[in-house]
């Protein structure tokens, strides 16, 4: 009778328990070690995250969880035979493809996701698919770990601020605070209050949601009770976050603008995370009470440590695979790789500098002016131009050209699209036009055309992207040029142009559609030298 008929036919109790050969435990300690090699560098980067942003302060414990749960399995794992894993051997395939994509095409995160990827071929090429179902959980934990994407983060941060503004002076109008809500501004009257980035919520959604996981991971009901409390963390986490811009509002108000600022504020939203979590646990409770899956309260969570083998039980040495053989070597081969080769440095092409951007276009007159450093330290560019032009007669025009050397870090434009309405600004209309006459490498060129208001005022925006020769208007397609640019050109330059104009009063655009149209036939020309092809 073979070893895995013995696991199927016998009780738990008398199954064979599998322990590991003292060449396997070297083996695979050493096999952890090497996986690190090819990726240290963006696995760096992801540990500067979970130190520096606190939306991902969580990320530093989930190998520590993922070790716990996959050791809580113990149990289950040692007594199931580990067989050839082919699968196992092409997930570690598909890492180290993953690995060579995200090198060439510089995505931090596609490296990132390689190496759980290639780690879980490594333990599936061990294990077995058999075994592999106990190690989902740790896995998934593993993928949480992975910062988002920096241009989906932006996008989600600038959606929770608005979300989180509104619903937060919605409370303070409850208490009867008379406020103001313009963009992310709240006004107070003699105080007013921007709900920063830090405010929008993130830092309580990505560790919530994370926490939200593992309580339903170890919850023991029916999985759509387990689906609620993980999908739920992300209304509580909203709803919890303008709950405190709104106790905040109402404090301001009473107290002064102190109780928005230093250690208070900081204590504020600790108050808030762990007040986020204990919802969720009476979410727990009262789930528990509904339906015929009523439990005691000891029993709801299967937090369990692994049973003890009893001394009795037979123990077989568990060698390593062949399929685990193949994908080890695979990974020497990644790390020798990563080590002789030498690192594919990007082109930054020379440009001139905007201090030397003419201020005179045809009869256009323009002043240059500065941007604070908060604003500087948040866009993170290595150039720009503000300026205003002038024409006698005629309404101002505002330019913005903000320029990066590379975006391979994920410092890179932010659309007009999530900073406008962050500025109190509405979006009332947004499509692609033609300027007529004016061309951009060979091609007419189509700029993004949005009216946009504050109260009375109204403007008009043209925006676009110029990038290593392309004109884009899509905010995704300006992703995949970069991440193809850099693989077939090792550039990730590039620039966005913002043009304003105000519209009069007796809200006609014609004429000042025309005029904008005027400018920028003028304006594109005179950028060639700062934007190069």
């Amino acid at each position: 009778m073979s070893a895995e008929q013995m696991s199927i036919s016998q009780p738990v109790s008398a199954a064979p328990v599998w322990r590991p050969s003292i060449f396997l435990i070297g083996l695979v300690a050493m096999m952890l070690l090497l996986s690190i090699v090819p990726f240290s560098h963006e696995l760096y980067l992801m540990w500067g995250w979970w130190m520096d942003r606190p939306e991902y302060s969580h990320g530093v414990l989930m190998p520590v969880i993922a070790m716990f749960l996959t050791w809580q399995q113990r149990d289950h794992l040692e007594r199931l035979p580990f067989v050839n894993s082919w699968w196992g051997v092409a997930l570690t395939m598909f890492g180290a493809i993953l690995l060579l994509i995200g090198k060439l095409g510089s995505v931090v995160v596609l490296v990132q996701y390689a190496y759980v990827f290639s780690l879980g071929g490594l333990m599936l090429s061990l294990v077995g698919l058999r075994s592999a179902r106990y190690l989902i959980v740790p896995f998934v934990i593993l993928v949480l770990m992975i910062p988002m994407p920096e241009f989906i983060l932006r996008n989600l941060t600038a959606e929770l601020q608005l979300i989180s503004s509104k619903l937060g002076v919605a409370f303070i109008r409850l208490c009867h605070v008379s406020v103001y809500l313009e963009g992310n501004v709240i006004d107070l009257g003699v105080q007013k209050l921007e709900v920063a980035e830090a405010c929008s919520g993130l830092r309580y959604l990505f560790p919530l949601m994370t926490l939200g996981f593992i309580m339903a991971y170890i919850f023991k009901a029916a999985m759509w009770k387990r689906a609620v409390v993980f999908l739920s963390s992300i209304p509580v986490t909203i709803l919890m976050n303008s709950l405190r811009i709104g106790v905040i509002g109402v404090m301001v108000d009473r107290w002064g603008k102190a109780m928005a600022e230093g250690t208070l504020h900081d204590f504020e939203g600790w108050i808030i995370f762990m007040a986020s979590a204990a919802v969720l646990l009476v979410e727990i409770i009262l789930l528990n009470r509904i339906g015929a899956g009523r439990r005691p309260w000891r029993d709801v969570f299967g937090f369990e440590l692994p049973a003890a083998v009893p001394s009795t039980v037979a123990r077989i040495k568990w060698q390593p695979t062949r399929s685990f053989i193949i994908s080890s070597a695979l990974v020497v081969l990644l790390a020798v790789i990563s080590i002789v080769l030498p690192e594919r440095m990007e082109k930054i092409p020379m440009r001139s500098s905007f201090a030397e951007f003419p201020l005179n276009i045809d009869n256009w007159s323009g002043v240059r002016t500065g941007m604070e450093t908060v604003y500087l330290n948040q866009l993170k560019l290595d150039d720009y131009l503000l300026a205003n032009f002038t024409r006698p007669g005629q309404q101002p025009i505002s330019s913005y050209v903000a320029w990066y050397n590379s975006q391979r870090g994920g410092e890179s434009s932010h659309s007009p699209r999530t900073c406008l309405p962050g500025g109190g600004w509405q979006i009332n209309s947004l499509q692609q036009v033609l300027i007529p006459g004016v061309t951009v490498n060979g091609g007419e060129m189509s700029v993004n055309r949005a009216i946009i208001s504050s109260g009375t005022n109204r403007q008009l925006v043209y925006y676009w992207f110029q990038q290593r020769g392309r004109v884009i208007t899509n905010e995704y397609m300006v992703k995949w040029y970069l991440f193809w640019d850099a693989l077939t050109q090792r550039r990730t330059d590039g620039a966005l142009v913002r043009l304003i104009v105000s519209v009069p009063d007796d809200g006609s655009t014609e004429q000042i559609e025309s005029q904008l149209n005027e400018f920028t036939r003028n304006f594109v020309p005179k950028l060639t030298p700062f934007i190069p092809e």
